[in-house]
């Protein structure tokens, strides 16, 4: 249990089947786990991010078919800098990201590693390799979708065991291209939303990577939730499953949130990287 401490850019947040909610940071104690009353309860994490983080390419240098993104190490970097996403899947266990060390984490509920998609350290376009990954996903059947979002602009679609399946993406504006693919979601008919920061846009696409429609004018959304009742937070604004907005949060730095998560009763928390974690309780 850490003594004294203070969030580092707050990367994302999700909460468990219990209830309990996890804070993504990257500092001491990157993965952090509170009762909803935001009492402390346990932390753990340290050591297991890369020191890199992610670096926007000046626009100067952009070409059109290539990330405008890289990964810096070293002294430009910080203790857990790599720490991305953390996501909670239907069974309890807990995935975290660690976007410049190009691989995605499964943890069971007790935090021991189940599995590992992507291989640590490496970068590239293959099945078994992603380049500065942004999120993961989990289909009713257990399926599991990573957005490999900063460098190579895709999704990559496993089975539950951690089997390639499939992949689409390329980069680019047309449909199922994407700027920067960097939160995803899954409804209970199997449909992948995928938030492409970059174009401004939400792209909606089948289990195998057909694109159905997209979202546009939702500006540079970061974060994706999606609630039990399936509506689809986009950053601090809740929509159906068409994109129809029905509500927006109100506050300081909402629309800028890095990631979303919602409680089965509705509560929303934000992520910050301004170093905050903002509840809101339904009313």
């Amino acid at each position: 249990m850490p003594g004294a401490w203070n969030f580092i850019q707050v990367a994302s947040v999700a909460v468990t089947p219990l209830g309990s909610v996890l804070v993504l940071h990257r500092g001491a104690h990157p993965v952090m786990e509170f009762e909803s009353s935001g009492r402390l309860v346990r932390s753990w994490g340290d050591g297991m991010f890369s020191e890199g983080k992610v670096a926007a390419i000046p626009e100067a240098h952009w070409t059109n078919d290539k990330s405008h993104y890289s990964a810096v190490y070293g002294p430009a970097g910080c203790a857990s800098c790599g720490a991305h996403s953390v996501r909670v899947d239907q069974q309890g266990n807990i995935w975290v990201i660690d976007a410049p060390g190009h691989v995605v984490y499964k943890m069971s509920p007790a935090w021991k590693e189940v599995m590992r998609l992507g291989t640590k350290g490496t970068s590239g376009t293959g099945r078994s390799t992603f380049n500065l990954p942004t999120d993961v996903a989990f289909a009713p059947n257990g399926d599991v979708y990573v957005t490999d979002g900063y460098g190579n602009a895709r999704v990559v679609k496993y089975s539950r065991d951690g089997r390639y399946l499939l992949e689409w993406g390329k980069r680019g504006k047309g449909p199922g291209e994407f700027g920067l693919p960097h939160n995803v979601v899954i409804d209970r008919g199997g449909r992948v939303y995928v938030t492409d920061r970059d174009n401004q846009r939400i792209q909606v696409f089948d289990a195998d990577g057909n694109f159905l429609t997209q979202w546009t004018g939702t500006g540079g959304v970061s974060g994706l939730a999606i609630t039990k009742d399936q509506r689809i937070w986009t950053g601090g604004i809740v929509r159906d499953l068409e994109g129809r907005v029905l509500g927006r949060l109100s506050g300081p730095g909402v629309a800028g949130g890095h990631g979303v998560a919602v409680t089965d009763s509705g509560d929303v928390y934000i992520a910050q990287l301004s170093g905050v974690v903002q509840k809101f309780v339904k009313q």
